[in-house]
């Protein structure tokens, strides 16, 4: 059995891809570290709690004496990093937690597992070759995009991040990015677009229109609602992140992309759209669409080109955003039903 550490697995994203990982791998088991901030939450995993190989320590990423500590109870053998502050309106007004959490806690990790795993730079231990360090991020390192459709986010693209939160995550990309070619710690680094689906914090885009439009509250959308992002859903999210922490070659970055690029006002009518029929009230939703002051820095424009990963790893999105918005919301309904 190999033990995983799996950071951040109470968040949106980690808590989708733990229940998936262990299904499609009978072999791992897995080590939940989490904090639990207020975006963590455990009962978006009670479907994997009573299992055997899956195992919650409550603690923080920048905690080194913890983290040295669990590597050692528990021999892990890889690590899959999704621990991180991610809201952009969070990283504007309180920038500090972002640096700490983002920067110096992924310095922690990577450092203790090369630590853990080998006996000098380029140099693995005997047991531990082959063991990994997969570190999840954004595509909001490139900072924005024309509106020119062909202008696409590239693994070659150079980074340009105009939020503390990105700023955050394109510092800790070069940090793993360095204990690959100062060390040869065999990493992987995947940056992702907009990811949307069940279990997301309610402080989300995607969230937020549900929430407030089925609570008769004003729906704000930032600005004139013309910003662009590609679309993910979450579970298409998990099988890119596996099939590049099984497949991906050492020390690469692999976009992971929707190819759903849709604006504000897009989503924020689709979701309207969606409610009326499977939610009707006595008007449209789309009434309750309020336009607000724009998010100070707001990039324009978002948008990957996966092929890297289509063509090297076989992945590819099975939903489109018109086919994965409907599950979203249906989830959502459920919740706040």
């Amino acid at each position: 059995m190999t033990s995983v550490l799996i950071t951040g697995g109470a968040g949106f994203i980690g808590s989708n891809f733990v229940p998936y990982f262990l299904k499609k791998n009978n072999d791992v088991r897995i080590i939940n570290l989490d904090l639990l901030t207020y975006a963590g939450n455990l009962e978006n995993l009670k479907e994997v709690e009573e299992s055997e190989r899956y195992i919650f320590e409550k603690g923080d990423i920048c905690d080194r004496e913890l983290v040295e500590s669990l590597f050692k109870k528990y021999d892990i053998r890889g690590v899959i990093h999704f621990a991180a502050e991610s809201h952009v309106d969070n990283s504007i007004s309180g920038p500090e937690v972002f640096v700490k959490t983002n920067v110096n806690g992924t310095f922690t990790l990577v450092d203790i597992a090369k630590n853990y795993w080998m006996d000098e730079p380029f140099r693995y231990k005997k047991e531990y070759k082959g063991c990994r360090f997969h570190h999840v991020s954004t595509d909001e390192v490139y900072g924005t995009l024309s509106d020119d459709p062909n202008d696409l986010f590239t693994e070659k693209t150079p980074y340009a991040p105009n939020s503390p939160y990105s700023a955050s995550k394109a510092g800790s990309d070069m940090i793993v990015r360095s204990y690959f070619h100062t060390y040869g710690l065999n990493t992987v680094i995947t940056n992702c677009s907009n990811n949307y689906g069940p279990k997301q914090h309610n402080e989300k885009l995607i969230p937020t229109i549900i929430r407030n439009a089925i609570e008769g509250n004003n729906i704000p959308i930032y600005g004139d609602g013309k910003n662009v992002r590609d679309w993910l859903y979450v579970l298409d999210h998990c099988t890119g992140i596996s099939l590049s922490y099984f497949k991906g070659k050492g020390g690469e970055t692999y976009n992971i992309g929707g190819r759903n690029e849709r604006d504000n006002n897009y989503i924020v009518n689709k979701v309207c759209e969606i409610l009326d029929e499977l939610k009707p009230s006595s008007k449209s939703y789309k009434e309750q669409i309020t336009y607000v002051k724009d998010r100070a820095g707001h990039d324009r424009r978002y948008a990957i080109d996966a092929s890297k990963i289509e063509n090297e790893l076989g992945w590819k999105a099975d939903e489109n955003f018109e086919s994965g918005i409907v599950k979203t919301i249906e989830w959502y309904l459920e919740k706040y039903n």
